[in-house]
């Protein structure tokens, strides 16, 4: 199962063709998970399954069916997360491990207590099912169409027989878990080699400031000099703190200097060069 957040250097084209704003971290990029994609099959099928063979007021059925709303949705919401947290995709693709691996337990008792027998993975049954899904990898027309993969499996999960329909949705279930452990292992990887998102952005700004020092700001024609070491000023504009968006005049020689002007007057009275508090160079 490949990785839809491993490291890159920006993000995809917009669906018009125009570059959308590189991020950090990419994020996203679920729907063509084939975990994903088999996990959705999993959730319709066990909705039609606890319909058709559990009874409706039992607690079994609201379990079986939150066990399998929680696996393919805990993907969705970690993929999403990747862009800020690593932490947090890890923990809810584990989150959807656990959950398919609670809704095999319910399948299996099902089995067991209907006396019905269960599947080998040796079993022509369970090696039909098991192909489908290799066939559907290395041909695939459209890869986020849920209705397409519920098709390839139908004649299964609409059969009559419940066990038939419980050792197609086993079979499933053990693909995904396989195809999450993978993930989970991806990711553990990554976070351990590349660190979480706050180590990746102190990172970024690192290589931001060390960028601004090779190539420092060019002093602006007419620019008055600074206060502290007269070199000739450059313009600016405030990152951060109150006047966020305004310009001022800052030292060419930055970060060596951090003298500072007012854009429409003097320097602070504090004959520091500094017009308050909050103009710092970024």
């Amino acid at each position: 199962m490949s990785n839809p957040h491993a490291p890159s250097s920006g993000g995809s084209d917009g669906p018009d063709g125009s570059d959308r704003p590189r991020r950090l971290r990419p994020s996203g990029g679920y729907r063509t998970l084939r975990g994903f994609q088999v996990a959705t099959v999993i959730h319709d099928g066990t909705l039609l399954f606890c319909d058709r063979f559990v009874n409706p007021r039992s607690r079994t059925h609201d379990q079986m069916v939150q066990a399998a709303r929680s696996g393919g949705k805990n993907i969705a919401e970690g993929s999403r997360a990747a862009a800020t947290t690593s932490q947090t995709e890890l923990r809810l693709v584990n989150v959807a491990r656990a959950s398919l691996e609670e809704l095999m337990l319910d399948y299996e008792d099902y089995l067991r207590q209907h006396h019905k027998r269960q599947w080998d993975k040796n079993d022509s049954e369970a090696l039909e099912v098991r192909a489908v899904g290799k066939a559907n990898q290395r041909h695939q027309a459209d890869r986020t169409d849920p209705a397409a993969h519920w098709k390839l499996y139908a004649r299964w999960l609409e059969h009559s027989d419940p066990a038939v329909v419980a050792n197609t949705l086993l079979c499933l279930i053990h693909q995904t878990n396989y195809l999450l452990d993978q993930l989970i292992d991806s990711l553990e990887r990554a976070f351990v080699e590349e660190g979480g998102y706050s180590e990746q952005l102190a990172a970024a700004r690192m290589a931001e400031r060390q960028k601004q020092q090779q190539h420092p700001a060019k002093p602006a024609p007419g620019a008055p000099a600074c206060p502290q070491c007269g070199k000739p000023m450059a313009l600016r504009t405030a990152r951060k703190g109150p006047r966020t968006g305004s310009q001022f005049w800052g030292c060419s020689g930055y970060p060596e200097c951090k003298g500072t002007r007012a854009l429409d007057g003097p320097s602070g009275s504090d004959g520091s060069g500094r017009s308050d508090g909050s103009r710092k160079q970024p």
